[in-house]
């Protein structure tokens, strides 16, 4: 399996090596899926980002990436909105405070950069095994 990440230009993709599936924990049952959505400052953000806002992407890319390793995160990235470019992760955690807790950590929001996110669980959920 392929995993897709943000690169630095947020729209560029790049692929990671297959990891092996995280083992099952008696918590995995008690596992809850979460919406994220990261909101850019601007519309334009993806394309007009400076150095500064690039080198705080790089660093929120490692951070969901290193969550992506551990099995966390179903999928992440950039949507192509004809509004504006935002971004979306589905993310597994065992409550919503343990989901706020991660993206309260992300490093685009504690970047000081102007994002923001919006959380929003899942009242019920049907997880696929396939890739």
């Amino acid at each position: 399996m392929l995993a897709i990440a943000l690169s630095a230009g947020f729209l560029a993709l790049a692929t990671v090596p297959p990891a092996a599936a995280p083992a099952p924990s008696s918590s995995a049952a008690a596992a809850s899926y979460f919406l994220v959505r990261l909101i850019p400052p601007r519309p334009t953000f993806a394309a007009s980002m400076t150095s500064e806002e690039r080198a705080v992407m790089d660093k929120h890319v490692a951070y969901w990436m290193a969550q992506v390793k551990t099995g966390n995160i179903l999928i992440f990235g950039p949507i192509q909105d004809p509004a504006g470019i935002y971004g979306l992760m589905i993310l597994r955690a065992s409550s919503e405070a343990e989901a706020r807790e991660l993206t309260s950590n992300d490093p685009a929001i504690i970047g000081h950069i102007g994002m923001r996110s919006e959380i929003y669980p899942f009242i019920k959920s049907v997880v696929g095994t396939g890739n």
